[in-house]
């Protein structure tokens, strides 16, 4: 302690003599110089609580069934949230498969790493909400820490990866003929949503992928995101409303049939086998409706409201040139469309003459996908008993924890890359990095 309050004194010094020097106080270079004494100040008392003395153990188990002998005292620097830190620790060698250990990395989660775990959790959380580069320069400007661009990738893909790993055990064991129990069993309305939005890819990761338009290459693949939340009451004119921190997401780039199973695990998770009412709420996409079919058999479907009022909208745009006229037709359309009666508006589909093949087209394609949804899109039912029929959380859910990290100007991604940042923001954006973190060193 004596050390520390020798820094504290010498940069009092310093700082009254600036004071003096210059006829002003210039606070944020006195507030930095502070904290870079107190980081140092702090390196010299963990190096002090870290130290250690060489070991009454002089051998240890190794991995390989033989014993490993103790060798010295190795010196390890490691950056920590207060800056680098050097430690002298135990180093056992093994005469029989030559690998060494340092049984203390393992106690202190430093084991491979060069940083301390308060750092890599610093570096996930910058690395999660931004370009990696933009995270270096948070971590300097906010910690004072020197952590590279290319570090913060690394931690944040590294802690990205285990969340992935962690919830692909779930997933076997939701899935397995002993689940875990769901960590709620009272729940009113339970709400399954699903979509998906393209990110941009390395070339390699798109080779032989066709792209959205004939002839051209692939430059993007889809994520598939998927959210939970539920709802107990409604406001005073009856709409529902969603219950505050229930939401959680979880998502990756993969094929339907695993992503059926992650959203799945995920439901379960959060107790829809227990739930009054249970909801899958999404888009007109098949694959959605298949997996609603297969993994949630008991479930209401709906369409959303606001993507079939826009199946209206860009059809009229092809059937009328007219401003006026494309208004009026919709809001006739639409209020069939709104009251649920959509046999009315398939016949009306159907029936209405078509100036070209093009127009026919259209209304033919949008008639059978009226048809196909009407069960799905029983509005005025659905209001009555007091649902959501819109599916804007998990749209929002796309645009933020999808679009504004994975989608920024310039970025293209590997599958292995974007799905560790996609599966370390639905953990924290679902508000459970916290209860993974802990799991994580308890572990």
């Amino acid at each position: 302690m004596e050390e520390v309050r020798k820094e504290v004194s010498e940069l009092l010094g310093v700082l009254a003599g600036g004071w003096e020097k210059s006829g002003f106080i210039d606070l944020e270079a006195s507030e930095m110089a502070t904290r870079s004494a107190v980081h140092r100040a702090g390196a010299r008392v963990l190096t002090g609580l870290l130290k250690q003395e060489p070991p009454e153990q002089r051998e240890i188990p190794c991995g390989c069934g033989g014993r490993a002998k103790y060798v010295e005292l190795r010196p390890k620097q490691i950056l920590t949230v207060v800056g680098d830190v050097q430690i002298r620790r135990s180093y056992y060698l093994c005469s029989g498969c030559h690998k060494g250990q340092a049984p203390f990395d393992r106690e202190l989660g430093i084991e491979g790493f060069e940083v301390s775990p308060g750092v890599r959790r610093m570096a996930a959380v910058v690395g999660n909400q931004s370009a990696f580069e933009v995270g270096h320069n948070q971590l300097k400007l906010l910690a004072d820490l020197d952590v590279t661009a290319k570090a913060v990738e690394r931690y944040s893909e590294a802690i990205g990866a285990d969340i992935g790993r962690r919830e692909s055990d779930y997933r076997r064991k939701a899935l397995g003929p002993e689940p875990p129990p769901p960590v709620s069993d009272e729940i009113g309305t339970m709400y399954v949503e699903m979509d998906a939005t393209s990110v941009p890819m390395v070339p390699r990761e798109v080779e032989d992928r066709a792209g959205r338009e004939p002839g051209q290459r692939a430059r993007s693949r889809d994520a598939k995101l998927g959210c939970v939340f539920t709802q107990t009451t409604a406001d005073e004119d009856g709409y529902p409303i969603r219950d505050e921190a229930s939401t959680t997401y979880t998502g990756a780039i993969e094929t339907a049939e695993e992503f059926g199973r992650r959203i799945y695990a995920e439901a379960y998770r959060r107790g829809c086998c227990c739930a009054a009412r249970l909801v899958v709420l999404a888009d007109g996409a098949p694959w959605i409706w298949i997996l609603a079919a297969l993994h949630f058999p008991q479930a209401i479907q709906i369409v959303d409201l606001y993507h079939a009022r826009k199946h209206l909208w860009d059809l009229a745009a092809k059937l009328f040139s007219d401003p006026k006229a494309r208004s009026r037709w919709v809001k006739r359309a639409q209020r069939m469309l709104d009251a649920g009666r959509i046999e009315a508006l398939v016949t009306l589909l159907r029936k209405f003459p078509a100036a070209d093949q093009q127009a026919a087209d259209a209304l033919r394609i949008d008639a059978d996908y009226f048809e196909r949804n009407a069960d799905r899109m029983r509005y005025a039912k659905f209001k009555r008993e007091g649902l959501f029929v819109g599916s804007g959380v998990i749209e929002a859910g796309c645009k933020t924890l999808i679009g504004s990290r994975l989608k920024q100007s310039g970025m293209f991604w590997t599958v292995r890359g974007a799905n560790s940042i996609i599966d370390l923001r639905c953990c924290i954006l679902s508000d459970t990095f916290e209860d993974y973190w802990t799991s994580r060193l308890a572990a």
